[in-house]
């Protein structure tokens, strides 16, 4: 997340916030649902937004 937030408190905050990616639920939330598939939506997100490896 630092690689994306460069700024602490802006990853802490994105990880809580609503996100049409998600469906209007904030990556927490669906990291919360229990599934690793779960995880691997999220990571993929983050993944994509900083133009994978």
């Amino acid at each position: 997340m630092r690689i994306i937030f460069r700024e602490p408190t802006r990853g802490y905050a994105w990880i809580k916030a609503a996100n049409a990616a998600f469906g209007g639920a904030s990556a927490m939330d669906v990291m919360l649902h229990g599934e690793l598939t779960d995880l691997m939506r999220v990571r993929n997100y983050l993944d994509a937004e900083r133009g994978g490896w």
